[in-house]
């Protein structure tokens, strides 16, 4: 008899990831937003170039954090900017970062999808680290004149050697650029369609097979790791053995970034 595939979407305990209640359980099992895989990089690091560029951009400044998480990122801002504001919509996020509060830090429970809870041009600039595009549609009321955007998005495209190696682990990529013209058609009914987006690409290396099984079932509840590990992991091994370099296992790794200023 054949074994079926283990396919992580079907376990009774799976639920939709960047759905709401997908990351109301990471609040809950984790309070925070972190990716609990083990990888590196090789080529243009497209999350260290955002990082420097808000470094040089908050300094002095009344900044927004669009999707804050546990706000981590956002208190490393303290000492240089003015304030700092996050927003997100997981309330056990922001009870994480209210905990490490300082000063010139404040946490705000909100949906993006709705109005940005925040007075017009309330903010020098603004980032988004891998946070929702919906605030763009709302983004350009709270800047004030000339103020900036930097982003930070997974690209389209990214990790589809994994569903070529691993299909029952990993979703296929979409056809053409979704996620890119999304982003453009936010930006633009939000009055920023004058953004410039540059698209980052470099290899990613994945350290170990767990780490596989961490990536494709990030968010979940322990009880899918575990069917996992049971069931996929010998496959997952194989597939190493047959396709990993010394770095380990590759696969591409795409970014757009983005970079506007309020007319």
């Amino acid at each position: 008899m054949n074994h079926q595939p283990f396919i992580p979407s079907q376990h009774s305990d799976w639920i939709k990831p960047h759905s709401f209640a997908w990351y109301a359980q990471i609040g809950k099992l984790t309070g925070k937003y972190v990716y609990p895989w083990n990888s590196s990089i090789v080529g243009q690091d497209a999350e260290e170039l955002f990082e420097q560029e808000v470094a040089a951009m908050v300094a002095g400044k009344r900044v927004l954090d669009i999707g804050c998480g546990d706000g981590e990122f956002a208190l490393q801002w303290s000492p240089i900017a003015e304030q700092v504001t996050g927003v997100d919509v997981t309330e056990d996020f922001i009870a994480h970062g209210d905990a490490g509060i300082r000063r010139n830090v404040r946490f705000v429970t909100a949906n993006t999808k709705e109005a940005l809870p925040f007075a017009d041009e309330s903010f020098d600039c603004a980032y988004n680290r891998r946070g929702p595009t919906s605030a763009y549609l709302d983004i350009a009321r709270v800047l004030r004149p000339g103020g900036r955007l930097i982003s930070l998005h997974p690209g389209d495209g990214q990790g589809s050697r994994l569903h070529e190696l691993m299909p029952h682990l990993f979703s296929p990529p979409f056809e053409g650029t979704p996620i890119l013209d999304n982003m453009k058609e936010r930006l633009a009914a939000g009055g920023l369609g004058h953004a410039e987006i540059e698209t980052v690409h470099a290899t990613q290396y994945l350290h170990e097979p767990i780490d596989v099984i961490r990536m494709c079932c990030f968010g979940q509840l322990p009880a899918v790791h575990v069917a996992a590990i049971a069931e996929a992991l010998p496959e997952i091994q194989q597939v190493f053995a047959e396709h990993a370099a010394a770095e380990g296992l590759a696969f591409e790794a795409v970014h757009y970034i983005v970079r506007v200023s309020k007319r």
